[in-house]
């Protein structure tokens, strides 16, 4: 589709919608020392009928909390005072040749410096850490973890944390941010228990879920409540239709698991509504149906590839159905064609109304993405279209949605062993948007456990410069690192990489 997927407003007038990771400052998580017992390797559980539900949820808790784990990470932010920096603390005035701070007081200039660096010497500062907190859940015995992005966006370490007090580093297997979901690999050949997905599309309001995450660092913690509805719109892009849920979430429980009465993950707790910021009962969550696709093409290819039909499309007022001949308000109505789309190259024509796709009903506008997006790439879609007051049938063939999952030129080689690392060569708006005529290698899969794993390399990344030499080409990126290897004997390579709009250096060992 056309759409693009919104920003989530953090701060309205009133009233928020708010994220839920953590940030240390606010508390850290402490563990005791105590002795490791022995977990199951699986969290099935068995069904809870409501009458059982009612004398509590210790059985179920018992079984699945062992498989809820929590995630901190670290990002290192270097500061530099640069001339004319008018940071508070970036310089002091001086008079009668006597330094002041507030209120001409030595002492506070000293407290300064201490945490804003000497302001005789305006180079750069030291490096300055920030840790953030969340949760997740194990989706199978070898340590796969499920969370959310913005728990690990921009982390330079993360480390899990199982309920029983172990941790563990990991890396990042993959991640969407256009739903806010990510898929992390522990670190670690030991087996670990782990919980399903169960079927979200089946949970109907005021059904029992029973919420397990970690919030403001406190630890495991675990809550109940119920559906309090269903398809709800948060305007974070169109991809999500969220669960709205009762259970008391607040900052911390991001990327944790939402549980019905059997014990199966039915949605992944991602934001709340909130004029405070705390939990006043109303959190929204990822359904189960939504996440466990993307989660699985993490798991298989690092990236999420989504279909698109290149369309623009309003909702049909019942005014619109009436000036069209359609008997009632529904399905989608196209505005505007995108050139050289799916949709460009078939006979789909502003004013039609879509009002099925491969076979599923089209009711609403905001089905359609949702619909669009699960398709495979590459095949034709079924639409059903409503034109000149009468029901027909197209055939589109679908291509994926540019940037979201596959290189313009796919084919795909394995060049820097050493450093963890496949790559493929740029695509044409990839160079656009970077505004270079040649250099860029794309990121197309790390592996898990490598070296470029350990530093945080993610598909999707790319590569700008392996040392000083500009990069092009996958086999440039091979040359050089073989060539600091053989000429210097260096352990390490220095890598220029862009993410986002962002660039940085990252240093990844060889040997």
């Amino acid at each position: 589709m056309a759409h693009q997927p919104q920003t989530l407003r953090r701060f309205a007038p009133q009233i928020a919608i708010t994220t839920l990771a953590a940030i240390a400052s606010i508390s850290a998580v402490l563990y005791s020392g105590r002795t490791a017992t022995a977990l199951p390797q699986s969290a099935d559980a068995t069904l809870i009928s409501p009458y059982e539900a009612a004398g509590g949820f210790a059985d179920l808790v018992e079984v699945v909390r062992p498989a809820v784990v929590n995630i901190s990470t670290s990002t290192v932010q270097r500061l530099s005072a640069q001339p004319g920096d008018q940071r508070p603390g970036a310089s002091f005035p001086r008079r009668h040749g006597q330094e002041f701070g507030f209120n001409g007081s030595p002492q506070m200039r000293r407290f300064m410096e201490r945490f804003l660096g000497d302001p005789s010497h305006p180079g750069p500062r030291g490096p300055m850490e920030g840790r953030s907190l969340g949760s997740g859940f194990i989706i199978d015995a070898t340590g796969l973890v499920v969370t959310n992005n913005h728990v690990i966006k921009g982390a330079d370490e993360i480390e899990v944390i199982l309920d029983d007090g172990r941790s563990f580093p990991a890396t990042v297997r993959g991640a969407d941010k256009r739903t806010d979901l990510a898929l992390l690999q522990i670190e670690s050949k030991d087996t670990f228990p782990h919980v399903n997905f169960g079927n979200s599309d089946s949970a109907r309001v005021g059904d029992w879920v029973i919420a397990i995450g970690n919030p403001f660092g406190l630890g495991g913690t675990t809550t109940f409540g119920i559906v309090s509805a269903r398809g709800r719109d948060i305007n974070n892009g169109p991809y999500v239709d969220y669960i709205q849920i009762d259970a008391s979430i607040n900052r911390g429980n991001s990327g944790g698991p939402l549980f019905n009465s059997s014990g199966e993950v039915i949605g992944v707790n991602t934001a709340i509504f909130s004029p405070n910021g705390g939990s006043v009962g109303i959190g929204f969550a990822i359904p189960a149906t939504a996440a466990q696709h993307v989660v699985e093409q993490l798991r298989d290819s690092g990236r999420v590839a989504r279909a698109w039909l290149g369309v623009e499309i309003q909702a049909v007022s019942r005014d619109i159905a009436d000036s069209l001949g359609l008997d009632r308000a529904r399905g989608a109505l196209v505005s505007r064609i995108s050139p050289d789309s799916p949709a460009a190259r078939s006979t789909l024509a502003p004013g039609d109304i879509i009002l099925g796709f491969n076979g599923k009903a089209v009711k609403r506008l905001r089905q359609l993405p949702r619909l669009v997006a699960k398709a495979p790439v590459g095949e034709s879609a079924t639409l059903r279209v409503w034109r000149n007051e009468a029901e027909i049938t197209l055939e589109i063939p679908l291509e994926a949605l540019p940037g979201s999952g596959q290189a313009t030129n796919t084919q795909m080689s394995n060049p820097a062993e050493k450093l963890g690392l496949s790559l493929s060569m740029l695509g044409t708006d990839s160079r656009a948007r970077l505004g270079q005529d040649h250099a860029g290698v794309l990121i197309q899969g790390v592996a898990p456990q490598s070296p470029a794993a350990r530093k945080g390399l993610r598909p999707g990344d790319i590569i700008l410069k392996v040392g000083h030499q500009s990069v092009m080409t996958p086999q440039d990126v091979v040359n050089e690192v073989d060539a600091a290897h053989a000429n210097k004997g260096a352990n390490a390579v220095l890598l220029l990489v862009e993410r986002n709009g962002d660039q940085r250096y990252v240093a990844v060992r060889t040997g």
